[in-house]
């Protein structure tokens, strides 16, 4: 056994009476909260409404744990189906012994997303802007479930950096496996951070930000699944079709579409609603331009919160303007209401003059 590793759990699911406290599930309950609360910040300094992003969560998620155990099952059905299956169909509905493929949960979780952002009048693009940098930090949170079930790991190693794996994951005694759930929880908490960072100096909007997360996980995730083995029981599961595994093809096919996305949008322009039409902010912020956005940028964010147009401006109303109600005219307006007299009667006043002087 080499002088270093890194050592697997001896556990992953602890029991508070007949309760199973589950380590995979609070590391992804865990990546939800900070992705939330991340993606709260974000759309508050973009202008948006403070709890927007918390009821939008709410069927994101629950769409996206579908998704994400469907493209598991469909993809790894060996698993669970057929002469090879090691594990009862049934087995196929229990999420909490892991497995969740990325690519579902984005796609059914965007679907959860699309339909509350359709019901209150919001941007899509712009709340996929707000939350891709919570998104790959939940990723990063969410794979230390992987290892505390020992799963997803990668070829031998090595390395000093080596993962133990046990027995009875599929491991051999004395030797040390590549921790792919590390390499991309490290890639996706450099990933969010980077995004955060284009986000704030080049101000992409319309979408681009989400495709630059896109591009980036599918660039990071390639060449960490060409690492995987997922050996159960001593026989590998993985897909393969022209020698790459079904995820690579994945990542290929999607990192292509986010960067012709990316190209697309490139001269895009226009408005994105960050505030619902109906909300009791009132129609001036149902919607905002991004490239037209004053104030400063929030430094736990990098987006620009909206600037008042009266505030920024700088300038102040002239003396005497009728949205002031001071000046001259204000006060010759008010002394005519107060006497009870009217401009308008002016020219009817001269004319009973004149029939009075041709009368005499």
């Amino acid at each position: 056994m080499p002088l270093a590793s890194i050592p697997s759990p001896s556990q992953g699911v602890w029991y508070l009476g007949i309760i199973p406290i589950r380590a995979y599930a609070l590391c992804i309950v865990l990546g939800v909260i900070v992705a939330v609360w991340l993606s709260e910040r974000r759309w508050r300094a973009r202008g948006g409404q403070q709890g927007t992003i918390i009821d939008i969560a709410v069927p994101a998620v629950i769409f996206g744990l579908i998704g994400g155990r469907l493209y598991h099952v469909i993809t790894d059905w060996q698993t669970y189906f057929g002469s090879r299956a090691i594990k009862e169909p049934i087995q196929a509905l229990f999420i909490w012994e892991g497995g969740l493929g990325i690519w579902g949960a984005v796609a059914l979780g965007g679907v959860g997303v699309w339909f509350a952002a359709r019901r209150r009048g919001l941007s899509m693009t712009a709340l996929a802007d707000t939350i891709a940098p919570g998104i790959a930090f939940a990723q990063a949170i969410g794979r230390w479930g992987n290892w505390f079930n020992q799963e997803l790991y990668g070829s031998p190693t090595t390395l000093p950096w080596g993962l133990e794996i046990d027995v009875d994951h599929g491991g051999e005694p004395g030797v040390l496996y590549h921790p792919t759930f590390l390499y991309e929880s490290l890639w996706d908490v450099a990933l969010g951070f980077l995004l955060i960072f284009l986000g704030r100096r080049l101000a992409l909007h319309h979408g681009r930000l989400f495709a630059l997360y896109v591009a980036g996980y599918t660039l990071g995730r390639f060449w960490i699944e060409g690492l995987r083995i997922d050996p159960v029981g001593g026989v590998d599961h993985a897909v393969l079709f022209l020698g790459l595994r079904i995820n690579q093809w994945t990542s290929i096919v999607l990192f292509v579409a986010a960067l012709v996305y990316f190209w697309a949008t490139r001269n895009k322009t226009g408005e994105e609603i960050v505030v619902s039409p109906t909300s009791s902010d009132g129609p001036e912020a149902a919607s905002a331009d991004p490239e037209h956005e004053s104030g400063q940028a929030d430094p736990g964010t990098g987006e620009s919160s909206k600037a008042d147009p009266a505030e920024s401006s700088g300038a102040a109303e002239p003396e005497g303007s009728a949205a002031t109600g001071d000046g001259p005219k204000a006060e010759d307006a008010a002394s005519d209401v107060s006497a009870g007299g009217d401009e308008r009667a002016e020219p009817a006043d001269a004319e009973t003059v004149t029939k009075e002087k041709n009368s005499r």
